[in-house]
């Protein structure tokens, strides 16, 4: 069995800047493994522009992201095996998996980052009624056979989800020369990024109606009409408001699903919000030596932020292996998301192990419009940020400071909410 003292598992942008990050932190046997035939995850298939504006102060497109990152790989000469898939990992840092060449095979780790990513929401949670004909896509898996196959998927498309992906191919596929009728989202507010609906939708005059949902699909063979409705407050259809559009294609962007089936396996504690692993200030889980970072943990808006989370990731991860951690958990404080805020990462710090600034991701629940994040020490309240807008669809962030903490020895709770004045 080989030994490693850290093994990446997943090399797309989380798991390339996590293991540069440990390599640059002192830590030299370090493997990547990514299942895909190549390196940059989902990045290779994200050909618009609009990454990087926060790591490298300019506009790249996901190849360009993902490159950068590839070369500090290459240069840090960090091995890598690519076709091959992790089938197991065991809560003592055994790492099984399987590929051409090697067959089944296990690696004894001292560390593991978990850098997987996430998923599609199946179309089978949605429970559309009518038949099953071709011509209903997967926002991603469109992108991927638009971009990287060079297939169109259909000429008349209507979009059901107005995640990030679905926005970005109501424009691709508008710049490919089809009708994109509408976009349908269920919520009353967008799930993706103010600025992907004004330069996807709006630029190109592409209706998103809120607040809707499909509910028939018609066709046999293949997709040739589509019904959408209102919903009331509760989801549900509102007779009456339905309309009928003709179309040979349905794209859906229903949400992203970290992938955590091997972290499961392993034990680690799940989110039931983020359907992402627990995990404190050094993005480490309850299992001692095992980290997540990126989409597996939570699902990021910007790939630039998942690149800063991995950074973490790994530099922690090398301090592990190092010994420089310390393991004094009598210290951990929980962070609590109540009223408005979903959910906290990390969810757990520990105050002497934290850096002197900590930046705390969150989502809010609803669209809030001047509304003010404030941050609560047990019954002390230290932050009240008045925020023009904040919305499902984007994520907020708050910094924590050692040395304020550190002024309460008796801390039990830091709270995250939202308050209106």
């Amino acid at each position: 069995m080989k030994e490693y003292d850290i093994v990446v598992i997943g090399g797309g942008p989380a798991g390339l800047a996590a293991a540069v990050s440990a390599k640059c932190s002192g830590v030299e046997n370090i493997i990547v493994l990514e299942r895909d035939k190549e390196l940059g995850g989902i990045l290779n298939q994200c050909i618009h522009n609009g990454f990087g504006l926060h790591t490298f102060k300019e506009e790249l497109t996901g190849p360009e992201y993902a490159y950068r990152f590839m070369e500090k790989l290459y240069k840090e000469k960090i091995p890598y095996k690519l076709n091959t898939m992790v089938m197991d990992i065991s809560k003592d840092k055994i790492v099984t998996a399987m590929n051409r060449e090697d067959g089944v095979f296990k690696i004894k780790a001292k560390a593991v980052i978990l850098a997987m990513g996430c998923r599609e929401r199946p179309k089978g949670a949605l429970n559309i009624p009518g038949y099953r004909p071709a011509g209903i896509f997967s926002a991603g898996t469109a992108q991927r056979l638009v971009n990287i196959e060079g297939y169109m998927p259909g000429k008349e498309v209507v979009i059901l989800g107005s995640g990030d992906i679905g926005l970005i191919m109501a424009r691709r596929m508008t710049l490919e020369g089809a009708k994109v009728k509408l976009v349908a989202e269920l919520m009353p507010y967008s799930g993706g990024l103010k600025r992907n609906i004004v330069q996807c939708l709006d630029d190109f005059n592409i209706p998103l109606k809120l607040s809707h949902t499909v509910v028939d699909i018609e066709g046999k063979e293949r997709v040739s009409a589509v019904t959408i409705a209102q919903v009331d407050n509760h989801g549900k259809p509102i007779k009456g408001t339905e309309e009928r559009y003709t179309c040979d294609t349905l794209l859906l962007s229903c949400g992203l699903i970290p992938e955590n089936e091997l972290s499961r396996n392993a034990g680690v504690l799940m989110n039931s919000l983020t359907n992402g692993p627990i995990v404190n200030e050094s993005l480490e889980t309850n299992i001692e030596g095992i980290f997540a970072c990126g989409n597996v943990l939570h699902v990021h808006d910007l790939v630039d932020y998942v690149s800063e989370e991995a950074k973490k990731a790994g530099e922690s991860a090398a301090k592990y292996v190092k010994g420089e951690q310390i393991n004094n958990n009598n210290n951990s404080v929980e962070i609590k998301a109540i009223e408005g805020v979903r959910y906290t990462v990390p969810s757990t710090i520990n105050v002497d192990r934290m850096e002197d600034m900590l930046t705390v991701r969150f989502r809010v629940g609803k669209v809030y419009k001047g509304a003010y994040v404030s941050v609560y020490l047990d019954n002390e309240r230290i932050m009240h940020n008045k925020k023009k807008i904040m919305a499902p669809g984007e994520m907020e962030q708050v910094i924590l400071v050692k040395n304020k903490l550190k002024e309460q020895p008796e801390l039990k709770t830091i709270t995250v909410k939202i308050e209106d004045e």
